[in-house]
């Protein structure tokens, strides 16, 4: 009996493998048909076309009147200098700008929102008159002053990784590399936002744009004083055909002389902004615990 069932078994699959090793080209030939007649068209699942309709119904329109708060309130703000902004802090790629000002906008109605239903919440309807605005006003300058400081950040870092960076781009030049190729080196060795700028500039020229006109546009996107002297310095040698490397190492010691000069500027700095913390917190306390039995024990003698 079990010799009967094995039988029957392997005959059944003996009978599948010739079945399917004789319709594989059928099949083969379905499927490449089947996915030639697909291509180019795009498969949206009910999900997907569900969360793309509650995006174009809701969130679009709700995301273009919260951008136009902040263009209504301040009229020198532009789409263009928020980009130009967005740009300098590094968030281009992340944040659009119509993005940021739709969350400009909504953190001041946000802001506004929560002072009105504080004071509501805790009883006192009459602080709702000072948090209102106070809050809304805090959200809407709350994203200017961080943008500011992404800005002032990427700056101080752009300024520390340069002297690094135009150590490592004479070398590369110095090696018989070009401008573009030591960029490229550059770009593959180091990390950070200095080099992201370069990263940047090299598609610039590699989609067709000159190399004085990239290196202007990175200039401009970061403003400081050692990079735009930086590449004042190479378009000049380009034109009077002097040395790269040898620029490169001026502009490389240059930098980290600045460099090494605010950082002295900052330590001198130091002793004032202690000052005043010191005055507000520690001398009080000082104060208290060096006075206060004194003070005590010329209560106690007048009593």
């Amino acid at each position: 009996m079990l010799l009967l069932l094995l039988a029957l078994l392997m005959f059944g699959g003996a009978a599948f493998l010739v079945g399917e090793i004789a319709t594989y080209p059928a099949r083969q030939k379905e499927r490449s048909l089947k996915r030639a007649a697909d291509y180019g068209h795009l498969k949206i699942r009910t999900t997907d076309l569900e969360r793309l309709r509650f995006r174009e119904r809701v969130l679009a329109p709700a995301a273009s009147r919260f951008a136009s708060i902040p263009l209504k309130l301040s009229p020198r703000t532009t789409v263009e200098s928020v980009q130009s902004r967005l740009i300098a802090a590094g968030l281009s790629q992340r944040v659009s700008s119509q993005a940021f000002l739709a969350i400009k906008g909504g953190a001041l109605v946000g802001g506004a929102t929560v002072g009105f239903l504080l004071p509501a919440f805790l009883g006192s309807v009459a602080g709702a008159i000072f948090l209102i605005p106070a809050l809304g006003l805090m959200g809407f300058f709350g994203c200017d002053s961080f943008l500011t400081m992404r800005i002032r950040s990427r700056r101080e870092a752009v300024r520390a990784e340069l002297p690094d960076a135009l150590d490592l781009l004479a070398v590369s030049v110095e090696a018989g590399l070009g401008f573009d190729g030591a960029i490229a080196k550059l770009t593959d060795h180091m990390d950070g936002a200095l080099v992201d700028e370069f990263a940047i500039t090299m598609g610039e020229i590699r989609i067709g744009e000159s190399r004085q006109i990239a290196l202007k546009k990175m200039a401009e996107r970061v403003p400081a004083p050692e990079l735009a002297a930086f590449v004042r310095a190479v378009i000049q040698a380009e034109q009077l055909g002097i040395s790269l490397g040898r620029i490169l190492r001026v502009q490389a010691a240059d930098s980290r002389l600045r460099r090494q000069s605010a950082a002295e500027e900052k330590a001198m700095k130091a002793p004032i902004k202690m000052l005043f913390p010191t005055v507000l917190f520690i001398f009080p306390a000082m104060f208290l615990v060096v006075l206060g039995p004194a003070v005590i024990n010329i209560l106690n003698i007048l009593k």
